[in-house]
């Protein structure tokens, strides 16, 4: 077994696949609401209409030797009595799930992070990734906010 470690050349191509893929096909999606790149921080932003919460945003960084996607899903509840159910729903979801996971910030906001190796990604891939935190955050936000609030 060899473990190929990718250059610059690998990260370039990594970048030219995402922003055209994001700024072509993605951002021609009508749920799609916008799409932004930031160069200082290698991040992209798609932004998408959802049926349980307002809009949702992905935030995509590319790093060396991987794309890490994230998205705020909800802010920590005030009430610390409802962390310990919450903590547990969240952690049973993710024992089923692919592509991406519920996890904890510094700050204790709920998030789905995920992230793939650049000589894994494809527009493909990339379309995948989407799809699955599109899916997630409409099947199990509104459930999350009644265990966080409610």
């Amino acid at each position: 077994m060899s473990l190929t470690i990718p250059g610059p050349e690998s990260m370039a191509a990594a970048h030219a696949l995402v922003d055209e893929h994001l700024f072509g096909p993605i951002a021609a999606e009508l749920s799609i609401q916008h799409v932004e790149y930031e160069a200082e921080l290698r991040r992209w932003y798609v932004r998408f209409g959802c049926d349980g919460r307002d809009a949702t945003t992905i935030y995509f960084d590319l790093h060396q030797r991987t794309l890490r996607y994230e998205v705020y899903f909800l802010p920590a509840p005030e009430d610390e009595a409802r962390l310990p159910a919450l903590h547990a729903w969240l952690l049973r979801r993710n024992h089923d799930l692919y592509g991406a996971r519920f996890s904890l910030g510094p700050d204790g906001d709920v998030y789905l992070t995920g992230r793939v190796a650049l000589e894994h990604l494809t527009t493909e891939e990339l379309d995948r990734i989407i799809g699955v935190l599109f899916d997630l955050t409409e099947r199990w936000f509104q459930a999350v906010v009644t265990l966080a609030y409610r």
